[in-house]
């Protein structure tokens, strides 16, 4: 198979995860411990930070692009914008951050739920044209603190313990 496909491959597989991981976290609701509206573990985000680590960041947008195109956001452009200018602003921070060779995946992956977070933030407030939802900032970036905790604790394993399908001996 060549490199090109493979890659694909790898890609498409990576985002049907992402989708599924999506879903399954819609099905529990988190606002049993933390009463606020939308808020959701980030288990999509396992698949990011796996594609930052692994692949490029290059696939690692393609991924978080196509994944929040799909998602079943039942037609709701205000969703998109939410979940995209979350994810990109957090793919980034992300990106950023894997540099520093003084942080670990877990402060990473906080730093990217406080950055999702943020850029959901910042959409509703160019949708709603005020500066209203600034309020529901500073109780989100606390609850990202136990979110990214969960999934950067995930990504740690994940990255280092499952290998790339071509690092794979038969």
């Amino acid at each position: 198979m060549s490199s090109s496909l493979r890659r694909l491959t790898r890609c498409a597989v990576l985002t049907a995860l992402a989708l599924a991981l999506s879903v399954a976290e819609g099905l529990v609701p988190l606002t049993i411990l933390f009463p606020l509206p939308g808020l959701r573990l980030g288990l999509a985000n396992l698949v990011t930070v796996y594609a930052l680590c692994r692949l490029s960041g290059r696939e690692a947008l393609l991924i978080l692009a196509a994944r929040c195109l799909l998602a079943p956001a039942g037609g709701n452009l205000m969703a998109l914008a939410f979940s995209l200018t979350g994810g990109l602003l957090a793919l980034g921070v992300m990106a950023l951050l894997l540099r520093c060779s003084f942080l670990s995946l877990f402060g990473v992956s906080i730093a990217g739920a406080a950055a999702h977070n943020t850029g959901q933030i910042l959409a509703a407030m160019a949708v709603l044209g005020s500066r209203a939802p600034l309020v529901y900032l500073p109780p989100l970036l606390l609850c990202s603190l136990v979110t990214g905790a969960v999934t950067g604790g995930a990504s740690m394993l994940l990255v280092h313990r499952i290998p790339l399908p071509g690092d794979i001996k038969s």
